[in-house]
């Protein structure tokens, strides 16, 4: 008992880890009670006893143990801090309580285990128990596999990750212990409850006989979906709802089941690498003439590929073998072989695929020629497993090639490979743009000779029907006649989707409507469902037949569902006899009107025409018959009316009809005749371009201009065609581009471009410059081999459009049916889609031969480059190209591999020619040739990295960035230990990163070779990792990455972690998704977004550029103000206008106290980096950016730094209107804004140059009259930038930059500018030499040899050494700056220059002899200076600091010293000078009165004057 004495007494700290196993025993009890009564889990306390958990489960004694672990599980219960053991506590109950032969303990340990999951550390502790299942003893072994077990069961398969156990299972099966086998048993049994058959695939080569019980096993499972039954601390609310099913007995419902996540079994399979397991011989062999060693090959490479999951390379060289055996051997098995490797290869790799998925498309659909059985089915495996590595988006134009392929069998499969296709698709998947091609393709295969064609389009399209839903197809449905719209509604029937959509076709509008299938809420809704499900597929009614003298059906119109609102009129879609008509005419027209059309009498038709158009205007809408009233109006005398006044209200009727009725392309075909012969006349011209605007607005512009452009110039009347042309180009403007056959108008504007007549020609001209607005440069592509002189024409009007937004469209296709709504959301679909997407491209694909690819891949290098040049004409030839390159992929991804570095920058510039060539259909080949140009970065060579850079930029910009960072091949490029490649890449990233708004779940994968990165030996590396660390922040979360680093090693996980915790302060937000205007709140606006928002900007720079205008009148800068009224006024709406100002109101800088003051010591501790450089690099940038986001306007942001120079200017004129105004806040923010201009400094944009040097003018202006002067951060961060401007090749530039100067002295001190003018001598230029040589002529001459830095002798050694220079306008200028010395100075000048050669002092003597200054006095010298003319020196007419604006004291000084200086043979040493520029220039005016007395009048000194007290002033005994 002395030794329970001893311990008794001690806190439960000590007693839990005392030697004594009795003090221990009684810790734990007391430990446990304690923890019991803690009722605030958040608690101190519970931190005190942190440390001790551990101790708890691993103690050494049986008995003591089974205390502890009750305590650590009342423990793990209850504290919130708890988590952070979870790691080690499991380690020990794994390695120390589950050996233990106690049942009580292993229960205990399970527990631990379980309950940690239930507070969120689910990760940890599976982790654990899988490294359990590698030890030695078999009870731990068993013990983990049973915790595992019952985890999976109670918590199910969302909170446990299945892939870990799923990959032990095979191993657990192959164990000695019967013990583990069973259990092993067990847990996969336990497994196949949640994922059933996706287990198979990974146990497969398990032994057969435990795969037979487990078979066994799996049978005698529920087929019902298991169900959550243990909750983690977050799902309290489910755990709610479960308790509350189990109170009531009540099962739950359906929709549960769907919270089962469906595990693919291919990711739970490990990846097998087979290139390396190839045959060494394989590409020998499959290229041998014998076709058994070819097949022999195909054999060695299908045991491969029938491995489920294939790991990530470079199976180019395999893919084009494949090919190659599939399109050319002649040996049908061997076709047929090949075909199934290509299969297994995609079914291997799946996405991983998609690079070469468009190589082997076409070949595989051609290779449908062959009608043996054995090679159609390998061909359709082969071709279905490729369509589920990539969309089908990506696969249809290889698809639509082939449709109107001669060959029955090819067109056959091709709707057969899209019908099943369609079955994997959602109505999301399918959007409109793509099923509209894909349709038009398969109703003309409908009405195809063959049989099995026509059949197999049939299921094509009722697939599709089935997937989209009626209502979606209509349209594309319109023409078709009703028996074989019965048979593709037929097929929909029989279709069974992929996705388990029921042949339910009550359901089919919703489905399609809404993607999720959801049934109609009432039974209304069930009508219309069933009204919009037989409006298609229905039949004419027997009144519509027994109207008699149908001549061609054209549409077939849904009738109106059973709504109880009456008859719905419909217009009819088919030509109408002429009696029908009469008899539909008589019904709303008065028999007068009717028989007065036709009349002799000009009054009498005028009179009927009044009567129409008051019919019309009585008629509803739904009762119009618009077909008959317009073949009413074209009856004799019809469009050949003679009477204006007639024609006129004849057209004007015509355009009402189009307004107000169900309006068809029917009816408009038959007046689109008369109007188009109309359109020339003088005075009914405006009133038939009014009708074709009706009409264009019910039927659509690009239908209808396609129709009346073709009808103008099939014409030879040039008046109707140059109005024809002028209309169209208005249309556009009022519609949009939206749908445009581009094509066809191209070649109509080449036809007007040839037209003898001149304005024909000038609308043409016209029409291109609105079609510039939408296409860009690329349209000018079509015109090159026009005439010099049309050319210029066509430059000069594209000159005019250049920087403008499209304007927003103001008219709507009126739609006439229940899809009204649908139909506008699809028309601002198209508006927003890729308008270079309509652009006419040629298939290049025929000209890529295998003599050109060989010719790449040769060995000689001048081979090669032929080839490349040979490819260069072929893409010059092109123009614009279509994806299909054949075998070019392979071969341009080997030069940019290759060992001649020029050949390697050659095959970068085609990639960007071919880039700008394709457009974005390049994204096709972005995995197979865009990841190699990446590789390119790693060159050696900074001019290869930088072509490689800009290569990959233009991809980028085609492209998107979402193929590029899907995938693994990102990692695997930042894999690789390159620093080149490393620094490049990062950078590159951390460029692009933050203009996303999302990114791929596969960035992740880049994370562990970033943190190698950080870690890298390479400097610059290590901070372009630092760098990207925030933007991969930005869109992958602080956890995640926080997460992934945990697992790295301790060295490195510190280092790593405390990057994160840095780069977490200055994670860059994430940008705003742009909101969508609404069409029917603000149909004037509706439009693209980027287009409309460019046009706001546009309009509102405008207006700001007006208002200052009128602001400058009024203000004393007229140099600026005459600029501006300049500037071209544009009329702009109103509407975007306001908005504009609703969103960029406020001031546009935030004055933050000390800021500035902040910044300076920042850069003096080198927290951020000092603003000298030579070319500004995209960190000095990104620097800027980061320091104005706090005291700078977002959307002011967003213009300086957007990559397009026009947002520059926009940005220059709001800092210009804004100027006056806010004159404290640019000070409070100058320094960033000059820092900002610097950079623009670096543009080649003359426009943004002049405007930076005209708003720097202005800003010096009122700074100077606000006494403002530059800081000396301010300064050295601009001047030298400006000096080095002062070099430009343009008089309006450099006389702009010395103007600047000139203001810059009264803002900054003399002295100091002269230093940095002297470091403009430094330049290469000469202009900028010579030019900074007349700025210190101009310094020293106002401000004497005390201006000279840091002596005078110094700076005029310098200035001497120029004498010699090769250029005669620097050498003239250093001349005339040592003259200027002399003139002040004298002969002591000579003694200043120092050592010349003789050439270079004669030259001095002889400009000094003709000089005709004398330096006797100082009034002879400024005489001088007012009376020189401007030729004399360019700076001449410059008025600098000291010749209008020296206080009279100051000049009487300088006389005094300049008199002095005259009479004495010696100069005044520099330390006894009075320094009379820093007593101007001192900021303190409160220490020197100096200027006070200078502004006394002489009649002040007759007064009385009282003798003041002494103060710290000026005295003239120190003059």
């Amino acid at each position: 008992m002395g030794d329970e004495s001893e311990w008794i007494k001690l806190p439960i700290d000590q007693k839990c880890e005392h030697k004594v196993w009795k003090a221990r025993l009684n810790g734990y009890e007391e430990a446990a009670k304690l923890f019991q009564k803690i009722s605030d889990e958040k608690s101190p306390e519970w931190s005190k006893h942190l440390g001790l958990i551990k101790k708890f489960v691993t103690d050494s004694n049986a008995v003591v143990q089974l205390k502890g672990l009750e305590a650590a599980l009342v423990y793990i219960q209850n504290a919130h801090v708890a988590g952070k053991t979870a790691g080690e506590v499991v380690s020990g109950v794994v390695n120390k309580v589950f050996n233990q032969p106690k049942v009580r303990a292993k229960e205990l340990g399970i527990e631990i285990c379980l309950m940690y999951m239930e507070i969120e550390k689910t990760e940890p502790v599976q982790e654990e128990l899988v490294k359990g299942l590698d030890n030695k003893n078999p009870k731990i072994i068993v013990a983990c596999i049973e915790t595992l077990r019952k985890a999976l069961g109670e918590f199910g398969s969302k909170i446990v990750q299945l892939k870990p156990i799923v990959k032990v299972l095979p191993k657990l099966f192959e164990s000695r212990e019967k013990a583990v086998r069973d259990e092993a048993k067990l847990l996969a049994v336990e497994v196949y409850k949640w994922i059933r058959d996706a287990l198979r695939p990974p146990l497969q080569n398990i032994n057969s006989v435990q795969l037979k019980e487990l078979e066994e096993e799996w049978v005698k499972l529920p087929t019902s979906a298991p169900k959550q039954t243990r909750f983690l601390r977050s799902q309290q609310d489910l755990k709610a709802k479960f308790e509350q099913h189990q109170a009531t007995g009540d099962e739950e419902g359906d929709d549960e089941e769907d919270d089962v996540p469906v595990v693919d079994a291919y990711e739970l399979l490990e990846p097998v690498e087979i290139l390396l397991k190839l045959p060494k011989d394989f590409y020998d062999k499959i290229e041998a003439k014998k076709w058994q060693e070819r097949k022999e090959a195909l054999e060695a490479l299908e045991l491969l590929v029938k491995n489920p999951r294939l790991e990530s390379g470079d199976y180019s060289d395999v893919v084009r073998a494949l090919k190659r055996v599939i399109g050319k051997d002649s040996n049908v098995l061997l076709v047929a072989l090949g075909a199934k490797c290509l299969a297994g290869l995609a079914a291997g790799l799946r996405k991983k695929f998609q690079t070469y998925a468009g190589h082997v498309m076409p070949t595989l659909l051609e290779k449908f020629k062959e009608k043996k059985p054995l090679v159609v089915q390998a061909l359709q495996e082969a071709i279905d497993a490729v369509f589920l590595t990539t969309t089908l988006q990506s696969l249809s134009e290889d698809v639509l090639a082939v449709m109107d392929n001669k060959n029955p069998s090819i067109k056959q499969q091709a709707a057969l490979f899209l019908a099943r296709s369609f079955c994997h698709c959602t109505a999301s998947t399918l959007p409109k743009s793509l099923l509209k091609p894909l349709c038009a393709a398969l109703l003309k295969q409908i009405n195809d000779s063959a049989l099995e064609v026509r059949d197999a389009a049939f299921e094509a399209l009722g697939t599709a029907l089935k997937v989209v839903g009626e209502r979606i197809m209509n349209p594309f449905l319109a023409d078709v006649d009703k028996l074989k719209l019965e048979k593709i509604k037929e097929s929909s029937e029989k279709v069974e989707l992929v996705h388990g959509k029921k042949s339910n076709a009550s359901k089919e509008a919703n489905v399609g409507a809404t993607g999720k299938g959801c049934s109609a809420s009432s039974s209304g809704d069930k009508a219309d469902a069933s009204a919009t499900r037989t409006g298609v597929l229905s039949k004419k009614t027997s009144a519509n037949k027994s109207a008699g003298a149908s001549k061609k059906m054209k549409a077939v119109v849904p009738p109106s569902g059973p709504s109880g609102k009456g008859k719905k009129a419909v217009e009819i879609k088919e030509d109408l006899s002429i009696e029908v008509c009469e008899e539909q005419a008589a019904a709303i027209l008065p028999a007068t009107c009717l028989q007065q059309l036709d009349s002799s009498n000009w009054k009498e038709r005028l009179a009927s025409m009044e009567e129409f158009q008051k019919g019309v205007e009585a008629t509803e809408k739904k009762s119009l018959p618009c077909q008959a009233l317009v073949r009413m109006l074209a009856k004799k005398p019809g469009w050949k009316e003679t009477n204006f006044q007639v024609m006129q209200m004849k057209l004007h009727i015509v355009a009402l009809i189009a307004q107000k009725g169900n309006f068809s392309r029917i009816s408009a075909e038959v007046v689109m005749d008369g109007l188009v012969d109309k359109i020339g006349d003088i005075k009914c011209g405006v009133k038939a371009k009014e009708a074709l605007t009706a009409i264009a607005a019910a039927c659509s512009l690009p239908w209808t201009a396609e129709q009346v452009v073709a009808m103008a110039f099939a014409q030879k009347n040039p008046k109707n065609q140059s109005e024809i042309l002028n209309w169209l180009a208005a249309a556009i403007k009022e519609f949009g581009f939206a749908g445009l056959n581009v094509k066809a108008f191209i070649s109509h504007v080449k036809t007007a471009l040839a037209a003898t007549n001149p304005a024909v020609r000038i609308s043409a001209v016209a029409l291109l410059g609105v079609m510039y607005l939408y296409m860009g440069a690329p349209l000018r592509m079509f015109f090159e081999d026009e005439k010099p002189a049309l050319l210029s024409q066509i430059d000069a009007e594209f000159e005019k459009m250049q920087g403008q937004a499209p304007p927003a469209a103001i008219r709507r296709v009126a739609k006439h049916d229940a899809d009204e709504e649908e139909a506008t959301e699809e028309q601002d679909d198209e508006e927003n889609g890729n308008v270079q997407d309509l652009l006419p491209r040629t298939d290049i694909g025929d000209k890529i031969t295998s003599d050109l690819v060989t010719k790449l891949g040769d060995k000689n290098w001048k081979i090669r480059k032929e080839g490349l040049d040979e490819l260069c004409t072929i893409l010059n030839e092109a123009k614009l190209i279509q994806p299909n390159i054949g075998d070019l992929p392979g071969a341009l991804k080997g030069r940019l591999n290759d060992s001649n570095k020029i050949l390697v920058q050659q095959t970068l510039a085609i990639l960007q020619q071919m880039a700008t060539a394709m457009g974005p259909n390049i994204r096709q080949h972005v995995k197979h040739l865009g990841i190699p140009i990446i590789t390119v970065l790693g060159d050696s060579k900074s001019n290869v990295r930088a072509a490689a850079l800009t290569t990959l930029n233009l991809w980028v910009e085609k492209t998107g960035m979402k193929e590029w960072l899907d995938g693994d091949d990102l990692s695997e490029e930042l894999k690789k230990e390159n620093p080149f490649l490393r620094q490049e890449l990062l950078g590159w990233l951390a460029e692009k990163l933050p203009s996303l708004r999302t990114v791929p779940t596969d960035l992740g994968h880049c994370l562990p070779h970033l943190y190698s990165c950080l870690e890298d030996r390479n400097g610059d590396v290590r901070k372009k990792a630092q760098d990207a660390l925030p933007t991969f922040m930005m869109h992958l979360g602080y956890e995640k990455m926080q997460k992934v680093a945990s697992k790295l090693k301790p060295a490195s996980k510190d280092q790593v972690l405390a990057a994160l915790e840095k780069a977490q302060a200055v994670v860059p937000a994430k940008p705003v998704v742009p909101t969508k205007t609404s069409s029917k709140s603000n149909a004037g606006a509706a439009r693209p977004v980027g287009a409309a928002s460019a046009r706001v900007n546009c309009a509102s720079a405008n207006d700001e550029t007006d208002s200052f205008k009128s602001d400058a009148k009024k203000g004393k800068s007229t140099g600026v103000a005459s600029k501006l009224k300049s500037a071209p006024n544009k009329k702009v709406p109103s509407k975007p206008i306001v908005k504009d100002d609703d969103d960029r109101s406020g001031p546009l800088f935030i004055i933050i106290p000390n800021a500035k003051e902040q910044r300076v010591k920042d850069e003096r501790a080198l927290k951020v980096l000092k603003w000298n450089f030579t070319t500004p690099r995209d960190e000095y940038s990104e620097q800027l950016k980061t320091q104005m986001s706090s005291c700078v306007a977002k959307w002011v942001q967003d213009e300086m730094f957007h990559s397009d120079f026009h947002h520059h200017i926009k940005a220059l004129t709001v800092l210009l209107e804004h100027l006056e105004n806010e004159i404290e806040g640019t000070v409070a923010c100058l320094d960033l804004i000059l820092r900002w201009l610097t950079l623009r400094f670096f543009d080649t944009n003359t426009t943004v140059l002049m405007k930076v040097l005209e708003y720097l003018k202005l800003l010096f202006t009122l700074l100077s009259k606000e006494d403002y002067h530059l800081t000396e951060n301010e300064g050295n961060s601009f001047i030298p930038y400006l000096i080095n401007k002062v070099g430009e090749s343009k008089d309006v530039i450099r006389k702009d930059v010395r103007s600047i100067l000139n203001i810059l002295c009264k803002l900054y001190p003399a002295s100091k500018m002269f230093n940095l003018i002297m470091d403009g001598l430094k330049s290469k230029n000469s202009k900028q030499r010579a030019e900074c040589l007349e700025e210190l002529g101009s310094l020293i001459e106002v401000h004497d040899l005390n201006v000279c830095q840091p002596t005078p002798a110094k700076a005029l050694k310098e200035i001497a050494s120029q004498i010699g220079d090769r250029d005669t306008s620097v050498r003239n200028a250093a001349l005339n700056t040592v003259v200027t010395v002399y003139n002040i100075c004298g002969d002591q000048v000579y003694k200043l220059v120092g050592n010349l050669s003789e050439k270079e002092m004669s030259m001095l003597e002889e400009r000094i002899k003709r000089s005709a200054k004398k330096p006797s006095t100082v009034s002879v010298k400024q005489e001088e200076k007012t009376q020189r003319p401007p030729g004399t020196n360019q700076n001449a007419g410059m008025p600098r600091k000291g010749c209008e604006d020296v206080p009279s004291k100051l000049n009487q000084a300088r006389c005094n010293n300049a008199q002095s200086a005259s009479e004495s043979t010696h100069t005044i040493p520099r330390e006894f000078q009075l320094d009379l520029d820093k007593i101007e220039n001192d900021n303190h005016a409160g220490r020197c009165e100096l200027p006070d007395l200078v502004q006394h009048q002489l009649d002040e000194l007759y007064e009385p004057v009282c003798i003041p007290e002494p103060k710290k002033s000026f005295s003239f005994s120190t003059l």
